[in-house]
């Protein structure tokens, strides 16, 4: 078996805060409560997989997967051999990215911080694939920064954009 890659913003693990936190989709269809391990801050990637995903750049914050309770119906998409992305069927919300086992089972999510109002004032951690964002998609502040050479270095199976 593979390891998954690291997260989104460069970094593998999450960073101590603790939930509950609770975020749900645009038509409130699909409600994601974190009562665990969270990483309060944001990771940004601007891969062409993500910018097809999001129409520009992707944002998240980690959550260990036994942390991550899901009420509502989701569909799934399962992006690559270590991940899938999922939307509510309903509004198209986008709600995650998870790195996957073999099986198919969660091992962590990197969740939409739009979707969480605790989420509002969260700072951001790291982004990748900085080479290939938007020229709109300028991020600024003192934060790691990966281009996709670098990234796809440290994560040698990731298929790339």
């Amino acid at each position: 078996m593979q390891t998954p890659p690291t997260q989104a913003d460069g970094t593998a693990g999450s960073t101590s805060a603790k939930g509950p936190i609770t975020g749900r989709c645009l038509c409130g269809a699909v409600t994601i409560t974190v009562a665990g391990h969270h990483d309060p801050r944001i990771g940004a990637c601007h891969c062409r997989m993500c910018q097809r995903w999001s129409g520009g750049l992707f944002l998240c914050f980690t959550a260990d997967a036994p942390a991550v309770t899901v009420t509502g119906q989701v569909t799934r998409y399962r992006s690559s051999s270590f991940a899938e992305r999922a939307f509510c069927p309903s509004c198209g919300s986008h709600l995650w990215f998870n790195d996957v086992d073999a099986d198919g089972k969660p091992l962590s999510y990197e969740l939409m911080p739009g979707l969480f109002d605790a989420a509002h004032d969260w700072p951001l951690r790291s982004e990748i694939y900085t080479d290939r964002a938007l020229a709109a998609v300028g991020l600024t502040g003192n934060h790691r920064r990966k281009t996709r050479a670098e990234y796809e270095a440290e994560n040698p199976f990731v298929p790339g954009d």
